[in-house]
């Protein structure tokens, strides 16, 4: 298949986090093959240092600095770094995550917090602090990633569910809140995309993947391509008009 290019992504900033492997790696990947020079962050300091070297052996740009983006202040650090290194950030993916599977019983007021810190808190305080940076350049486009797994209703993991639901509210009051500066912020909501971590994890065999293919309205396996694929067209300026959406790439699962 012949997939589309963006050039008006050649050139750009663009800050990923959780962008070592599965989902967030697919992201960097897309965005460094279409010429953005791209920061990311992740705990995954082996994979995140991999991935640098993989792009750089392509003769593309990319900057990998090991962070927790439960640390706020070590967030914005690295994305003050990544101006200095890279230029002012023009494009914003909120991607890092874990969407653990959890008891609904079992869950104290600790798990609560940091389920929350790890898939919603981060999400606002990266859009603040690549706020100036967009507005120093006059345009802006943040992404961030939800889930479908509110829409179904997550049972397996409320907390997760709750922070995902959470973020398309955030997007919409950011959206609102940027416009005037010509930043846009949508959202994503990826559906079971069988990365690596879900296949170890949940999807252990061929038939609990092929379980869930059954159910998509298209029989295909969701990748993390497809997602990147939706980020590269909410970052470029073909959707220059588009903000305060949500796109739902979920092979029809729902």
């Amino acid at each position: 298949m012949n997939f589309a290019t963006y050039p008006s992504l050649a050139g750009r900033v663009v800050f990923v986090s959780g962008g070592a492997t599965g989902i967030g790696a697919d992201i960097v990947r897309a965005f460094a093959a279409n010429q953005a020079l791209v920061g990311f962050v992740d705990l995954n300091a082996d994979a995140g240092r991999e991935l640098e070297a993989d792009l750089a052996a392509r003769g593309q740009q990319a900057l990998f600095l090991k962070v927790d983006v439960t640390d706020i202040a070590a967030l914005r650090a690295s994305i003050a770094e990544t101006k200095v290194r890279l230029g002012p950030v023009a494009v914003l993916v909120n991607n890092a995550a874990n969407d653990a599977r959890h008891e609904f019983s079992e869950v104290d007021v600790d798990y609560w917090d940091r389920a929350q810190n790890v898939n919603l808190r981060h999400h606002f305080f990266a859009a603040q602090a690549v706020h100036p940076q967009m507005r120093e350049l006059g345009h802006g486009a943040i992404i961030n990633l939800a889930s479908i797994a509110w829409r179904f209703g997550g049972a397996e993991f409320p907390a997760y569910a709750a922070a995902k639901a959470a973020i398309l509210g955030l997007t919409r009051a950011l959206a609102r809140k940027l416009g005037p500066d010509n930043i846009r912020v949508n959202a994503i909501e990826p559906g079971a995309v069988m990365i690596e971590r879900q296949r170890q994890l949940w999807y252990t065999s061929q038939a609990s993947i092929a379980a869930v293919v059954e159910r998509q309205a298209l029989r295909n396996v969701l990748l993390g391509e497809e997602i990147a694929r939706a980020a590269l067209f909410l970052a470029a300026d073909d959707s220059r008009m588009i903000t305060k959406q949500s796109l739902i790439v979920d092979a029809g699962l729902r």
